[in-house]
């Protein structure tokens, strides 16, 4: 039976959705809510003015009326829940969910989303305050000249600044003036890109992703892209500019990923979605996210639908969209080109009178209404963008041409279009109809030359006895006997940096490769005994960035300096389709030399009882990467999330980048003595494959790690990862870069030589291997690596964490509301990533949209929702909607973390023994606002926090954990203040912890009751 179907809206994109869906034979009307003049009862398609506002009536109205689907045609009722409701109420709509929406409906969560699964988007930084804001643009080390409104602005809340200080401008517009409203409360200023701009679209059934012909928008008002920005003033379809190899690449990197990642973490996306592509010369970039067609590039692609758009809808939703893959035109294109009302986008006149509709319509156009209504029987103007005609012709040219036509034929007065649409498009066209260049594949032989010139004066500075290091030649030479050696034996080494290189590139932070490159090679030469001579580097990518490479060179002459050896030259490799856009590989050749009878190692010298000094690494140095990056992904963290490990202030990526050590310079003069009788280098292999490359067979290690220190990267790797001991040892330093064999009388020379410039210990010593016997033996790792998790390089609480303390159970499913920057939010994330944490934090709620603490919440993977009490008309209402949220995500404890609204008597009654807060006082002392200057002004001695269960008075339900901090002499508010937070950010994760494991709970007396536990 031919169902009814209902389309959402009242633009040219419902008009053009409407159309295609009314060709269908399973369809037998299509209502548009509310529609426009064009969609007035035309043939199967006719208005509605039912309300889509109120969602219970919009159900109801449905089922009455027999609707068997629903299509979503804008963005604003997606992100209302539009989508969720309907399918609630047993109603089947098309478009993705709320949750799913946030791509388009919070660009700071989309930003996160994307860092979060490695989809390439350009560098950024999200703010509620705007002088943040403006100090992020002028001290960014990139244009930072785009400027959002991170929530919906009708397609208008993009600024594309000329300078810094239009930037600043458009953040005072948009956030102190208001410009669009409460979209702007949180800006995001993104890196201004070079490139050219496509729409690639696609269905999507929640698993898999078939795309659509990429087209191309045209934003500014104006012929040649001039002009102010608009919703859209036409378009095209397919774009020449994206080649087959390309789509794929944005449907396996962007598109499929997208899908992948909302999968994973837990909201399916099903619908169209729309991804804004910037194609610069590092790859398709993403500059936004829609979660619908867009406007007007849906009416160059419905046009271009073959197949049934209504069957196409109900395989997306079926999940059968793989096996039902969507038919499009081949060898047409579609130009569209939109008629404005004079004044657009400011303020314009209304119920201009429209003639010669039906004209168009017989050149074989498609005429798809917008802001248009019906009066007096005629059609009149009701809005900015009024029409969009559209023409399908066999080639571009011909179809702008059409439809320009098309737009001359209708009588509008005072109408404003453009002439121009697609001329980007055709210029690439009679372009490439040109004689080919080296550089059309691909290869910029003037990039190459660039870098050459940019990096020669680096290089020389490596200059040393031997070599002048002066770039250019076919080959580089080097004088041995000018560098001082009488019978030297060569000794080279070659090696790279491992997937470090991942890690670097997804950052954006390239200079310390360099000296992770030269210390891998250098150090390995020195294992031998020899001094490094020379460096050759040979860096390959797709498409040459000299900024890039130039960085990463630069780094590598800088290396080359602290090593003392010289850059002798090198190989710039560039080479289309072998790598990805914006991917690079490197590789290292270090010669070095030794005099024949100071060759390392001096096996025939090496003996039982000789003592191991290790000499301190820098933290993972290069190897082993792939298994931290694997550690990183179980654990949810971002590279710019903050640091468990390292000093504090510091970001994953920033602590995992610390480059790797160069030993020449502190070794050379003590090899030279003759006191070592061997070096091994901690490279790839760990400890226990890497010492013994420098010892006879029938000697072993016994190492005690309780002598060393361990950094607490490697702490945190072991504990996250659920690694073993001999998986650390086999594959990390564990804090120990070098490792030298010396005679026991030596010992302590070498190692107060050592000391004087790093930290070095004497950490073992050899013994007789014993048949069978392990070649290393690392006796103390396990608890030595929690006394680096306690020692203060990880937070205490993190050492309960450990993989073998406490037996996997059910977690407590934890909500946290917020009102701001959410610290303690971060606190309590922390805790929650314990493997043995009783508490899983489910959902984070703001009250106020755009704020830090929900940034934190989705880079740690976790749901966020706002509810703006602004937009409630009792705090009853308020309240009842943060209830069904928590009830949504079957919250069990609720905890808040600066929560700065008063909840309803009601609200608490119902979460008794389930409502944690935090107050910044040794309560019952100091209740209410301002705890802190209360405590200054009582002259108290002794103030901290309290943790508490939440009762209807405020600040007055049982304590669960206190902290006591001292007031010190001259504290202020806020220096005292930051004090009584570092002690929250300690005693709330305890509290969580005890409440979620059920160790402690409100008794019906309203007093702790603390349970036994097994």
């Amino acid at each position: 039976m031919a169902e009814r179907v209902l389309v959402v809206g009242g633009g040219g994109r419902e008009h053009a959705l409407a159309w295609k869906l009314a060709q269908s034979s399973q369809v037998q009307q299509v209502l548009v809510v509310p529609g426009n003049a064009g969609t007035a009862n035309c043939g199967k398609i006719s208005n509605s003015e039912v309300s889509v506002s109120n969602h219970t009536i919009l159900a109801q109205f449905c089922k009455d009326h027999h609707v068997g689907l629903v299509v979503v045609g804008p963005e604003a009722p997606l992100a209302a829940g539009m989508v969720d409701d309907l399918m609630a109420a047993g109603v089947p709509c098309f478009g993705p969910s709320a949750k799913a929406a946030q791509l388009e409906a919070s660009k700071s969560f989309a930003k996160a989303f994307m860092e979060r699964h490695g989809i390439p988007t350009a560098r950024y930084g999200s703010f509620t305050d705007p002088q943040e804001a403006c100090s992020y643009i002028r001290s960014a080390d990139f244009p930072a000249l785009v400027v959002k409104a991170s929530g919906l602005a009708a397609g208008k809340g993009v600024i594309v600044a000329r300078d810094q200080d239009e930037a600043c401008q458009a953040v005072m517009d948009i956030m102190k003036d208001r410009a669009f409203g409460s979209a702007g409360e949180t800006v995001v200023v993104e890196e201004l890109l070079e490139g050219e701009e496509v729409s690639c679209l696609c269905f999507s059934d929640g698993t898999s992703v078939s795309p659509m012909p990429p087209a191309q928008d045209h934003k500014r008002l104006q012929d040649g892209d001039l002009g102010p920005n608009t919703g859209g003033m036409g378009a095209y379809c397919p774009t020449p500019q994206v080649s087959q190899e390309l789509l794929q690449q944005v449907r396996e990197m962007i598109l499929q990923r997208t899908v992948d990642g909302l999968r994973e973490e837990g909201t399916p996306y099903m619908g169209v979605l729309y991804a804004g592509l910037m194609l610069t010369n590092q790859g398709p970039k993403v500059l936004e996210f829609n979660c619908r067609f867009g406007d007007p590039e849906c009416q160059v692609l419905l046009p271009l639908l073959q197949s049934d758009l209504y069957e196409v809808i109900i395989n997306t939703m079926s999940s059968k969209l793989a096996s039902n893959v969507p038919v499009w035109q081949q060898d047409s294109s579609a130009v569209t080109v939109v008629m404005a009302s004079s004044g657009y986008p400011g303020s314009y006149k209304k119920g201009v009178e429209i003639t010669g509709l039906s004209q168009v319509q017989d050149m074989g156009l498609q005429v798809f209404h917008a802001g248009t209504a019906l009066k007096d029987g005629n059609i009149v103007s009701s809005g900015g963008r009024v029409l969009t005609v559209t023409a399908v012709r066999s080639t571009l040219e011909a179809a702008l041409q059409a439809a320009n036509q098309g737009v001359a034929a209708i009588g509008f007065p005072g109408a404003v279009y453009r002439r121009d649409i697609a001329h980007r498009a055709i210029a690439h066209l009679n372009q490439h109809s040109r004689r080919l260049t080296y550089k059309d594949s691909g290869v910029d032989i003037a990039a190459g030359n660039k870098l050459v010139e940019m990096i020669k004066p680096l290089a020389k500075s490596t200059s040393r006895p031997g070599c002048k290091a002066d770039l250019g030649g076919f080959a580089g030479l080097f004088d041995l006997k000018a560098a001082g050696f009488v019978d030297p034996i060569l000794v080279s080494g070659t090696d790279g940096v491992g997937t470090k290189l991942k890690v670097a590139q997804a950052c954006g932070q390239h200079g310390g490769l360099g000296q992770d490159l030269v210390a891998m090679c250098v150090n390995d030469v020195l294992a031998q005994g020899a001094e490094p001579l020379f460096f050759l580097d040979y860096f390959s990518c797709g498409n040459l960035n000299v900024e890039v490479a130039a960085s990463v060179v630069g780094g590598v002459a800088k290396a080359c300096e602290m090593a003392g050896c010289a850059l002798l030259g090198g190989e710039t490799a560039e080479m289309p389709g072998v790598y990805a856009s914006g991917e690079y590989d490197l590789a290292g050749f270090c010669v070095g030399a030794a005099e024949r009878g100071s060759l390392l190692p001096r096996l025939e010298d090496v003996a039982e009882g000789d003592l191991l000094i290790g000499v301190a690494s820098s933290g993972v140095h290069s190897n082993g990467f792939s298994l931290v990056r694997k550690v990183l992904e179980r654990a949810k963290l971002s590279y710019s999330s903050p640091a468990p490990f390292g000093k504090p202030g510091h970001t994953v990526g920033e602590v995992l980048l610390t480059p790797t050590k160069i030993y020449s310079r502190l070794l050379l003069p003590i090899l030279r003595s003759g006191a070592i009788k061997a070096y091994a280098h901690i490279t790839g292999g760990g400890l226990l494959e890497n010492i013994p490359r420098v010892l006879p067979q029938q000697l072993a290690v016994e190492l005690d790690a309780s002598r060393w220190s361990i950094p607490a990267v490697f702490s945190w790797l072991h504990k996250e990862g659920c690694l073993s001991d001999e998986e650390m040892t086999r594959t990390f330093n564990c804090g120990l870069g070098a490792v030298l064999v010396v005679a026991p009388p030596d010992a302590q020379r070498v190692l107060r030589q050592l000391q004087v410039h790093d930290e070095a210990w004497i950490v073992g010593s050899l013994a007789h291997k014993q048949p069978g016997g392990s070649a290393v033996v690392v006796h103390n790792l396990k608890q030595s690596l929690l006394n680096a998790s306690a020692g203060g390089q990880l937070e205490a609480r993190n050492s309960e964490c450990h993989e073998n303390s406490i037996t996997p159970r059910k977690r407590t499913r934890v909500g946290v509301l917020i009102s701001g920057t959410g610290t303690n939010l971060q606190a309590l994330i922390e805790q929650a990533k314990c493997s043995s944490s009783s508490a899983e934090i489910v959902v984070v709620i703001s009250n106020r949209p755009g704020v830090q603490g929900l940034k934190r919440a989705s880079l740690a993977g976790i749901q966020t929702r706002v509810v703006d009490h602004k937009l409630y008309g009792s705090r009853a209402e308020f309240d009842g909607t943060i209830d069904r949220v928590l009830e949504e995500f079957g919250v069990e404890l609720v905890c808040l973390a600066g929560f700065m609204r008063i909840l309803t008597g009601t609200f608490v009654k119902k979460w008794t023994g389930k409502l944690v807060n935090i107050h910044p006082s040794l309560l019952p002392s100091f209740k209410g606002v301002n705890a802190q200057k209360q405590a200054l002004q009582a002259g108290v001695r002794v103030t901290g926090c309290t943790v508490h269960f939440v009762a209807e008075e405020v600040d007055a339900g049982a304590i669960i954990v206190q902290e006591a901090v001292p007031v010190e002499v001259g504290d202020s508010e806020e220096s005292l203040s930051d004090r009584i937070r570092e002690a929250e950010h300690r005693a709330f994760p305890t509290a969580m912890e005890l409440v979620a494991s059920g160790a402690v709970q409100l008794g019906e007396d309203g007093h702790i009751v603390w349970k036994q536990q097994s």
